[in-house]
């Protein structure tokens, strides 16, 4: 039976390295180690990335060794997680590189594992504390509780229960982005989705990806991209 407190923790990286040293120094300082994905990083990148895992005792999978399909990988990134977590008996934990972890954010992430919990996510925040994306429409909230909307892959867990249930292998490769389809399936699925607003954690958005800062500055802009040029396809 899995143990409530045992999770197979992941980041997907590709790049933006000083955000994602940061992210990953956070998670080992709190006790934790993680599987840090590599999705076609660029080669210095990558030796840093091998040159933390020899200091942090962290693993690295370079994706590009895998797979031939151009980045981003979430896709084969999750079906390898689902594995991991499946032989393992484990829950799986995504932190993104751009996420900013607290000493206690893994814990309550695991302590709060219910038989009927599909997936529960920590409330992202700015540098100031102030609620950022993808949970503005959570700034009114002052309790945990069950979420009907979508759940971010920010800082979330997926419980074992809910890896057993979906096969990844489902997923549709023509996509970029899974946590709302996953979400989606979890609710479908009869789990529930738990967003915690008392277990923050800072968020620096699209710090791998700068030009998705466009939604913000330029939307215009960002659509005209995202349709002509096939990005960002959730």
């Amino acid at each position: 039976m899995t143990n409530d407190y045992t999770a197979h923790i992941i980041m997907p990286v590709k790049d933006s390295l000083q955000t994602a040293e940061e992210a990953i120094r956070a998670i080992t300082a709190s006790g934790h180690t993680l599987t840090v994905y590599d999705d076609n990083s660029t080669d210095e990148n990558a030796a840093r990335l091998d040159a933390l895992a020899d200091e942090l005792g962290i693993s690295v999978v370079h994706v590009g060794k895998h797979t031939d399909h151009l980045s981003p990988n979430y896709r084969w990134v999750l079906i390898h997680a689902r594995r991991e977590c499946l032989n393992q008996d484990t829950h799986l934990i995504i932190i993104e590189s751009d996420v900013i972890v607290r000493d206690d954010t893994i814990d309550k992430l695991c302590e709060a594992v219910k038989p009927n919990v599909g997936m529960i996510a920590a409330i992202t925040t700015d540098g100031n504390g102030s609620v950022n994306f993808p949970y503005e429409y959570a700034r009114k909230t002052t309790t945990d509780g069950v979420c009907k909307k979508r759940l971010s892959f920010c800082c979330t867990l997926l419980s074992n229960k809910l890896l057993q249930s979906y096969d990844f292998n489902q997923l549709d490769p023509a996509k970029n982005w899974y946590d709302v389809h996953i979400s989606h399936i979890s609710q479908k699925s009869g789990f529930d989705n738990i967003l915690q607003v008392s277990n923050p954690v800072l968020h620096k958005p699209h710090s791998s990806r700068p030009w998705k800062q466009l939604k913000y500055t330029n939307p215009l802009l960002y659509y005209w991209r995202k349709l002509t040029q096939h990005r960002d396809k959730i």
